[in-house]
Order: C-alpha cells, then sequence, then structure tokens
C-alpha cells in the first residue's frame, strides 16, 4: 500500500521553468522572516539587479539550509568538491549589504 499523505502535486509555470540566473545571495532576517534577493552582477557593470527574491520563515529557512546542505553533500559525492571561487575574485562579502535584522 502507498503512503498517499506524503504526495504533492506542484505546478511549475512555463516563465518560471527558465529560471533565473544569479551569482550573489543576499540573506537578511527578522524575528518573523528571512528574505532571500538572488542578484546578478555582471563584469564592468555599475551595479548588480536583485532577480528574484524569496520570503520564508525561519523553520522553512532551516529546511531549505539542510535540503542545500544534503544536496551539495550529494553532488560533491558523485562530481568532486566545489572549490569557493569567490574569495578574492572581487565578489563582495557574503554579509555584502546586510542591513540591520528587524523588520
Amino acid at each position: 500500500m502507498e503512503n498517499k499523505q506524503n504526495e504533492m502535486n506542484i505546478e511549475l509555470s512555463e516563465d518560471l521553468a527558465t529560471g533565473v540566473y544569479s551569482n550573489l545571495a543576499i540573506i537578511t532576517h527578522s524575528p518573523a522572516e528571512f528574505v532571500c534577493d538572488f542578484v546578478q552582477i555582471m563584469p564592468g557593470m555599475p551595479k548588480g539587479k536583485v532577480r528574484s527574491r524569496v520570503i520564508m520563515t525561519p523553520q522553512n529557512a532551516k529546511r531549505f539550509l539542510q535540503a542545500l546542505t544534503d544536496n551539495m553533500h550529494k553532488y560533491e559525492q558523485n562530481f568532486g568538491a566545489v572549490e569557493d571561487a569567490s574569495a578574492g575574485e572581487g565578489y563582495p562579502p557574503m554579509n555584502f549589504g546586510t542591513p540591520s535584522t528587524m523588520a
């Protein structure tokens, strides 16, 4: 007997299916939510542009972190270690632009 309780039907529209490119994430938080801004910075351009913003509860942010960690581990098992290429290549620090964390 299959467990129908864990099944979920998720719709992905055509315009979202193409995705967006991001090479920087800026993450801020308040007591109630985490805000993840996915930014595209191009060489020689004076400023980056937020391409997507995702807002989630702290509980869902923690679940996302766990899922991303698990998936990175599986990726590296299959394809080898991923080096942190951002260090020293002109990218801002990971906390770049992070305001105080009260909303």
